[in-house]
């Protein structure tokens, strides 16, 4: 008989509640789960696929290991072996840095992502870290570092309450959301303009969101910088700033009048390709509503001036008076993130504390520029990356010019990965150990929770028994972290619980040695003996969400009965934390927490007392924990204890965004696009989500297309800095004169990749146009969008 399962769904950030159908050990059905806290029933084209994905033929069961240059089947002793011989004999030979680490995107959709790769980075002690963040939303994290001294501290747009939404660079509709955590965001825009909002919508593409917009305004690509800019100058000059009670919290108001006075309407408009009018109106509407959000997302991050753009959304936040506001920009506060702590300066966010080897470009928030990562590898020296342990990625086709990254990887010393399938990365290893289907899986969101629009806690066993053969995720984790230290996995035979462990007591002696923790002088081996779960990552749930804002600190307030934890209708936010590598919400380097008098809110207690995972399996549709809630000034961390309007940083890049007002615009400029039923190159291996309108073509202008003589469904060569592509032709009015537009997470046609599916309909890599010397300088991103390429029709 079939019977039903619950299951969050992995798929993007929208972290929404499924209800899988299963026969046997088979998902044969997905729907939305109608009494997810959060959810409340969405489900997406990704989130219906679930079973397809779940049971993808070519997924790989068993590990494989490289035998006389080619990948074999083995066994999971002889993968971790030969992990555990190899990268400890390098680092013996070499050192810690000759060890690259690379993380994907869908590392921060799994338990086992979020828990083990810092320890992963701590056992073996490299500064060689690239991730998708340089891709994709590093410059927020760097805005929101020098901001608010947390890196982590990114506020979100209170989208259930807001009477403004202004999305610069953002398509929530197909995205579904990033760094926005919202379950059926098309739903709550159209929520939002029926009780009488105003959406605007900037994108120089007429997308499914934008056709949802009250406005939309198309400007040139990659001026997102300077738009923003002069609307903050508007509301500055025009003596339209408001701050209201974020006044006190505010350092170098003055100063930021300064540095914006050369950014006017007038001066901007031809860069920006909009009328003085149009930029003054906008500013001087965003002004005038009772409360406004301003959101920017990959289309205002992965461009030249990302940073600058991320900032002054924020500014533009600030100087409205809506951050930290109900109706404005929040700070969520996960579950499983850090206890509030006193307010006060903090250590502050440092850049480039140290530098790639060979370019010099600075580190960001411990990362360096995935874009490097090819010159790393192939430059001679000491401290080349001779070894590279890739999870859940795949920067041949995600980072720039993957030709030259494809021919640096065959020349590693050793490579494993962590990968459900063999792709155009995972091929060039040594050792691949694959993950079980999602189904298998437990799951509890700990990055997107930090960014959801509403507080809530879940986690979901796992829906289907293990398969014969296969590890659990977090044990394959677990046995890396003990293998790069020389310890081989079949002398461990509980790996998770060997490493797990360790983590819990260490962060429990810290608590207990805390002088502001609640159990200062606690014993931490007797608080470890509290803590329940079928496993160590269970435990070290459980210690989070015990040691969190909501937390029962092993023995406090119980919550209600019933899946509603909120003291009061109106309680709200805090700042996404990671588990760091001693299993310590907010031990990343982050001062954690809040330190708001009386809790997190000021408003006496701490938000829903008594969580424990106990608490959370017995609520298995989630518990809402409240909407967002302010929280200033307890997130800063600045070593001023303030905003800090205008860091040292921002300051010294603007002289190069105000030269930008005198360069000439590219006749053609190109930018990417997202489809709802993709998420970057994960999911092209689905039969039901390709095909139709997901498609890799190229978007023109029908004005653009006679000019250069294109036609519908013909074919065309673009070239940029890093090369040249064939693309087939798609000639639209959806996108705006001087632009054309091609989605990325294509190009599966290198040989030795097993994606049966995906290399039928391989697409080109749009990736490919770009040589990595084109990044924002403050971040270390790549930039994606707005560069100039060149067209010509082919026969």
């Amino acid at each position: 008989m079939p019977r039903t399962a619950l299951r969050i769904c992995p798929l993007c950030e929208a972290t929404c509640g499924l209800t899988l159908t299963i026969e046997g050990s088979t998902v044969t059905g997905a729907r939305g789960d109608r009494d997810d806290v959060f959810s409340r029933g969405f489900i997406c084209p990704k989130g219906a696929a679930f079973g397809a994905l779940d049971a993808d033929p070519d997924r790989l069961r068993t590990p494989l290991v490289r035998r006389g240059g080619r990948l074999r089947e083995a066994t999971w002793a002889e993968a971790y072996e030969a992990v555990a011989t190899a990268i400890p004999a390098l680092v013996r030979e070499y050192g810690a840095q000759s060890v690259g680490v690379v993380l994907g995107n869908p590392n921060t959709h799994t338990m086992a992502g979020a828990l083990y790769p810092p320890l992963l980075l701590k056992t073996l002690g490299t500064r060689n870290l690239f991730t998708a963040s340089t891709l994709d939303q590093m410059p927020k994290h760097v805005s929101s570092g020098l901001l608010f001294g947390d890196p982590f501290a990114i506020p979100v747009p209170d989208l259930d309450r807001t009477d403004f939404l202004l999305l610069i660079g953002a398509n929530p509709v197909e995205s579904n959301g990033s760094l926005c955590t919202a379950p059926d965001f098309p739903g709550r825009l159209k929520a939002l303009r029926a009780r009488g909002g105003t959406l605007v919508v900037v994108d120089p593409r007429r997308t499914r969101t934008a056709r949802l917009a009250d406005r939309h305004l198309a400007p040139r690509p990659g001026s997102d910088a300077l738009l923003l800019a002069a609307l903050a100058h508007t509301l500055l000059a025009e003596r339209l700033a408001a701050p209201g009670e974020l006044a006190e919290h505010l350092l170098g108001l003055r100063e930021l009048a300064e540095a914006l006075g050369s950014f006017t309407p007038e001066a901007v408009a031809p860069a920006c390709d909009l009328t003085a009018a149009e930029i003054r109106t906008l500013a001087r509407d965003l002004a005038a509503a009772p409360t406004a959000a301003v959101y920017g997302r990959i289309g205002s991050c992965t461009v030249e001036y990302g940073t600058l753009a991320s900032w002054l959304v924020d500014v533009l936040n600030i100087l409205t008076g809506n951050l930290d506001r109900p109706g404005g920009a929040l700070f969520p506060l996960p579950a499983a993130g850090p206890r509030p702590r006193p307010a006060g300066p903090g250590k502050g966010f440092a850049l480039g504390r140290w530098s790639s080897r060979v370019s010099g470009h600075p580190e960001a928030k411990a990362e360096l520029p995935i874009a490097a990562l090819a010159e790393e590898i192939e430059t001679p020296g000491n401290g080349r990356i001779r070894a590279l342990v890739a999870i859940a990625a795949n920067p041949v086709l995600s980072a720039p010019d993957g030709r030259r990254l494809d021919a640096a990887l065959a020349g590693l010393d050793f490579m494993v990965s962590i990968d459900p399938y063999l792709n155009e990365t995972s091929r060039h290893a040594h050792v691949v150990l694959p993950p079980p289907p999602p189904a298998q899986s437990p799951h509890h969101d700990f990055a997107f929770n930090g960014f959801a629009i509403r507080n809530q806690a879940r986690y979901t066993r796992r829906a289907v028994p293990l398969e014969a053969g296969l590890l659990d995720e977090c044990e394959i984790h677990a046995r890396l972290v003990l293998a790069v230290a020389g310890l081989h996995g079949a002398a461990v035979p509980d790996a998770a619980a060997a490493v797990d462990e360790p983590v819990i007591l260490a962060a429990l002696a810290k608590e207990a040695a805390d002088p502001h923790s609640p159990l200062h002088g606690q014993d931490p081996a007797r608080l470890a003996g509290l803590l329940t779960g079928e496993s160590g990552p269970e435990r070290r749930l459980d210690l989070m969400l015990r040691l969190g804002p909501y937390g029962d600190l092993f023995g406090g307030a119980d919550l209600p009965a019933g899946g509603d934890a909120r003291p009061d209708a109106d309680a709200q936010p805090g700042a996404g934390a990671r588990p760091d590598a001693d299993g310590r919400p907010g031990a990343d380097g982050r001062p954690g927490g809040d330190g708001r008098p009386g809790g997190d809110g000021g408003a006496g207690g701490v938000v829903g007392e008594g969580l424990s995972l106990a608490r959370l399996l017995a609520q298995p549709h989630g518990i809402d924990l409240g909407p967002l809630r302010p929280r200033l000034p307890g997130v800063l961390r600045t070593r001023s204890g303030r905003i800090e309007l205008l860091p040292d940083p921002i300051a010294a890049e603007l002289p190069r965004l105000r030269a930008a007002l005198a360069d000439r615009p590219a006749a053609l400029v190109l930018v990417g696009r997202r489809h709802l039923r993709s998420n970057n190159s994960w999911l092209h291996n689905v039969p039901a989500l390709i095909g139709g309108s997901n498609r890799c073509t190229l978007q023109v202008n029908p004005q653009d297309a006679d000019r250069l003589g294109l036609t519908e469904g013909g074919r065309a060569l673009v070239t940029a800095d890093g090369g040249s592509l064939e693309v087939p032709v798609e000639v639209t009015d959806t996108v705006r004169t001087g632009v054309v537009s091609l989605p990325h997470g294509w190009g599966h046609d290198r040989e030795g990749a097993r994606l049966s599916v995906a290399a039928a309909e391989p697409g080109a890599n749009v990736n490919q146009l770009l040589d990595g010397s084109r990044l924002d300088p403050l971040s270390g991103t790549a930039v994606l969008n707005g560069f100039p390429v060149t067209l010509a029709p082919l026969p």
